[in-house]
């Protein structure tokens, strides 16, 4: 890595040049860093506004789910089982299903290396139960936290390798020149009070984007506030998108954001509905129903269970009144012997045919209890407050077969790439981060090293940068206030563009972000250096809504077989049509030839075998 100066009408902006950056510390950016360096890439750092922010590190579930290829018991599993698993719930591209599945068994095992405490029995097997879109045992959990111990046995991987790690620096445009990257822009969140603004380049030849789904769309989400997304960046820059309006909405709790789902409803609490006169009423009354939707977390008009969510959405947002589960006590009517023989069966060889809701959480899932336990929140004393949020995006940037994006040199891994396909089974995101941020780091280890073109660079970046200087002072000037933009427009998303949709205000939505963009600088302000990274996210957050809207429009029109919807930046807006799924690839599976061709293929100087 090397660092140099660029003038700009006498300001100097600090240059980084290096081979590869990777965006993001989540456990899809942390692999993507530790492969590109097992692989032989060593010219890399990584990149983050925060090093401790993002889903990966701050959210999880019951027992957050770790979707896999199924290695215990006698329920026979293959690689081509798993990859129709995938492809045939729609919206998922053959080649990507297929990848998922293949690299399944190996990014598992390197994160069980790693420590990950994913449990095993007696003999060494990784049991396994069925997750939600599926039927098969291939989930697996290392409890409530699972994707914090990956991101954190991924993290002291990377420290231990002495990867450069720029923390407090937020990427706010990718710089690019004939659909080739040439760069990125970011802010020095500690150098904000500089002439400079904290303005800060980097001349690099790849970039892995793991930067997490677009959680600032929407007011009422699970994701941790800690998480933004910076998918506009990638549109922004001429990236491609695929099935933004498949998004993953569940009951998850308030006060601190947490999915409750799993275990918190195979206990079968009450729901309990409080109008503005604090009168409590118990409004779903079907108790196997609550017990379904511990399978069928995730709403899903096509299934009964998701009446709940249907219900939970009229208390709140139609009567004005708040929503609480109660686990103190059983629902009224509450009988085992009147459940359905899946619930009655579920419970009992859980040894959980106990007296509350409680008393068979604290059997059958002790660290859930705990969990809330420690963010402030006493189960066996609070009513746990609840709505239907925002949990995850299913699509994203569009890639290919190597997480590439469009833009060449420009890679998205994780819940930024539109990977998952419409119906994942659940905790199959998990696996998709690990194997996408493989992919990518892989393909560009097979790529010759070479140093980025800094004289192509510089004109590029002396450009843009001087346009953000001028959009930053013409925001210090004044105009509406950044943040009030923002929660205007998050909280019009939310009314209409989630798991309930009404489409007849689509249009003009798209419209008046469309005209907001154009002219967002001038019309917005900003009162203190401080907001400055504000300014830029609410940005994103807008181009985001507008393609979300385009996406949206057109899902609405009826399709013929397996499509995506592919969303492009056209005109000064985005243009979202239909395509066909790439199909599963034909693949040659004889020893001999694979073996040659791979010998062909690896690059020098590996210290990992690919």
């Amino acid at each position: 890595m090397k660092q140099s100066w660029i003038d700009l009408d006498g300001l100097s902006l600090p240059v980084y040049t290096l081979d590869t950056l990777v965006i993001g510390t989540g456990c899809a950016g942390y692999n993507a860093a530790d492969w590109l360096y097992d692989l032989g890439r060593r010219d890399i750092a990584i990149l983050t506004d925060g090093r401790n922010n993002g889903t990966s590190r701050n959210t999880g579930s019951d027992k957050q789910t770790y979707y896999k290829l199924s290695f215990a018991g006698d329920q026979p599993d293959s690689v081509t089982q798993m990859t129709r698993s995938l492809f045939e719930r729609g919206g998922m591209h053959g080649d990507h299903a297929l990848v998922q599945a293949a690299c399944s068994a190996r990014c598992f095992f390197k994160l069980a290396n790693l420590g990950v405490p994913f449990p095993t029995n007696e003999f060494g097997e990784y049991i396994g139960y069925q997750t939600d879109h599926d039927q098969t045992a291939r989930a697996t959990s290392a409890g409530p936290l699972t994707s914090k111990y990956m991101t954190e046995r991924l993290e002291q991987a990377i420290m231990n390798k002495g990867v450069r790690l720029f923390d407090q620096t937020l990427a706010v445009q990718f710089l690019v020149k004939d659909s080739t990257l040439l760069g990125v822009l970011a802010l020095d969140l500690a150098q904000l009070e500089n002439e400079h603004f904290g303005l800060t380049l980097f001349c690099v030849n790849y970039v892995i984007m793991a930067t997490g789904g677009p959680a600032g769309v929407y007011r009422r989400v699970v994701y941790p506030e800690s998480q933004t997304g910076m998918t506009g960046m990638a549109l922004a820059a001429g990236a491609q998108a695929e099935n933004l309006m498949d998004w993953q909405y569940g009951l998850a709790s308030t006060k601190f954001r947490w999915n409750v789902s799993g275990t918190y409803q195979q206990v079968i609490p009450r729901y309990i509905s409080i109008d503005q006169a604090s009168r409590q009423r118990e409004f779903v009354h079907d108790h196997d129903l609550i017990f379904l939707k511990g399978y069928e977390w995730p709403y899903d008009p096509l299934k009964k269970s998701s009446m709940i969510d249907e219900l939970v959405y009229q208390e709140i947002h139609e009567k004005g009144n708040r929503v609480f589960l109660d686990f103190r006590n059983d629902p009224a009517g509450f009988d085992f012997s009147k459940l359905s023989d899946e619930a009655r069966e579920y419970l009992s060889r859980s040894a959980a045919l106990l007296e509350t809701p409680i008393a068979r959480l604290e059997r059958m899932n002790p660290q859930a209890i705990a969990l809330y336990l420690g963010n402030g929140i006493d189960l066996n004393r609070d009513m746990l407050e609840i709505d239907v949020c925002a949990q995850h995006c299913n699509g994203g940037v569009a890639v290919d077969g190597h997480w590439q994006s469009g833009v060449r040199g420009l890679y998205a891994a994780g819940e930024a790439a539109g990977t998952f396909g419409a119906y994942r089974p659940g905790g199959s995101a998990l696996n998709a981060a690990q194997v996408g941020s493989l992919r990518a780091a892989r393909h560009i280890a097979r790529q010759a090293a070479a140093e980025p073109d800094f004289n192509l660079f510089r004109e590029t970046a002396a450009y843009e940068a001087a346009q953000a200087l001028a959009n930053i002072k013409a925001a210090l000037a004044g105009g509406e206030p950044v943040e009030q933009i923002k929660s205007r427009h998050q909280k019009e998303f939310s009314a209409h563009c989630a798991h309930i949709r009404r489409l007849d205000p689509l249009p003009g939505m798209y419209r008046s972000r469309l005209d907001l963009i154009a002219n967002y600088f001038r019309h917005c302000g900003i009162s203190s250096r401080q907001e400055i990274p504000a300014l830029f996210l609410t940005r994103d957050i807008l181009i985001t809504q507008a393609a979300m809207c385009s996406a949206m429009m057109k899902s609405e029109e009826s399709a013929d077989g397996n499509t995506v919807v592919r969303t492009q930046p056209q005109g000064g807006g985005f243009l979202s049509q239909r395509a066909p799924v790439r199909p599963i690839p034909l693949r040659d599976t004889w020893f001999e030839t694979v073996w040659a061709k791979f010998g062909k293929e690896a690059p020098a100087k590996s210290n990992s075998p690919i």
